[in-house]
């Protein structure tokens, strides 16, 4: 990272409770907890990959990841349901005696007695879903990898506008509230000001969001606290949006150099991930709202393939060569062409 992001402190958990997971995953994956017991409270999940422990059940455990979630699809459970009651218990016996997190039954399976039994005697939590295995499996999986995602909290106002998401970040004071506001007035979607939460989600993903604290809630200098899903409506907000440009906003400086063209477009490493950084130098009465609408527009553009300032360089280079080429006579070349090379007589 460069500049004033360097010194962004990246979290990270190292694990989840089963009751924080069963919790949240209850309504999402239609989870039935079938023991007994309550949740324990110490029982941890510190990975964020599952297991399907096939190999386990058939008696080799020495590679047996036990540590993490374990789903019984139905494999597992026509496995158990060959054996008598007996060999049973003794196949879920050697299961259990590894420090298991808890157990998801999938596609609505009848859940052996015994292992109902042997679970509640070892504390540990089994849920019923009629979820099949595979989809559970990516469901849990991305859940999973969300919560133990790397994250940073950035110092900034985010918004949607139109559909691209903008950070902008800047000192203290410099008008990021201000502009964020302005944006939501004309009808663009406020995610979060003052702290955003950016978390890394798959692969050259980054996702931003408010905090549990603040959420659309503004502090306008001057004006103070307001929210503004209470005074736009709902139109106006969103709980998670991509980042996707940050636009950090600076005083004007006339002895420094600013792109001019959008030809050497920088981008800002924040979690092992590229975002296109654009440096907005500003100065009373200019336009920033503007601004930041074409800045989301022109990243649009870029997106479905035309890039302006790349097409002007190309108009360029082939004018100059063009010319280079000819052998015609000065007053020709100094000639500057209109770009309509007959005004018609519309007059307009």
């Amino acid at each position: 990272m460069a500049g004033k992001f360097e010194n962004i402190k990246e979290l990270k958990k190292n694990s989840i409770t089963v009751e924080f997971f069963f919790s949240e995953c209850r309504d999402r994956f239609k989870f039935e907890k079938v023991t007994a017991p309550e949740i324990n409270p110490d029982k941890l999940i510190s990975e964020k990959d599952i297991h399907r422990p096939g190999l386990a059940l058939a008696g080799y455990v020495k590679l047996f990841t036990y540590n993490r979630v374990q789903v019984f699809g139905n494999t597992e459970i026509r496995y158990l349901r060959q054996f008598d009651s007996k060999e049973r218990k003794e196949i879920l016996e050697r299961i259990f005696s590894f420090d298991i997190p808890c157990i998801i039954v999938t596609n609505g399976n009848k859940i052996p007695e015994e292992l109902i039994k042997i679970a509640e005697e070892k504390n540990v939590s089994v849920f019923k879903t009629p979820y099949p295995t595979t989809r559970l499996s990516y469901f849990i999986s991305d859940f999973l990898d969300d919560q133990f995602t790397s994250q940073i909290t950035i110092h900034g106002s985010f918004v949607d506008v139109y559909g691209v998401g903008l950070l902008f970040s800047g000192k203290s004071g410099i008008g990021k509230s201000e502009i964020a506001l302005d944006l939501v007035e004309r009808g663009h979607r406020l995610v979060t000001d003052d702290v955003v939460v950016v978390a890394k989600k798959g692969e050259g993903v980054l996702m931003g969001s408010g905090t549990a604290l603040s959420k659309h809630i503004m502090e306008i200098r001057g004006l103070g606290i307001i929210d503004v899903k209470t005074i736009f409506g709902i139109r106006s907000i969103r709980y998670q949006k991509r980042v996707e440009v940050i636009v950090e906003l600076e005083d004007w400086d006339k002895d420094k150099a600013y792109d001019r063209t959008g030809l050497d477009s920088s981008a800002l490493n924040l979690l092992e991930v590229d975002v296109e950084l654009i440096k907005l130098p500003i100065f009373p009465g200019k336009n920033i709202t503007v601004i930041a609408e074409v800045i989301a527009l022109n990243y649009l553009c870029k997106h479905y393939g035309y890039n302006a300032a790349e097409i002007f360089r190309k108009r360029l280079e082939d004018k100059i060569n063009s010319k280079s080429k000819k052998n015609t006579s000065k007053s020709n070349n100094d000639r500057l062409e209109r770009s309509t090379a007959y005004f018609e007589h519309d007059f307009e």
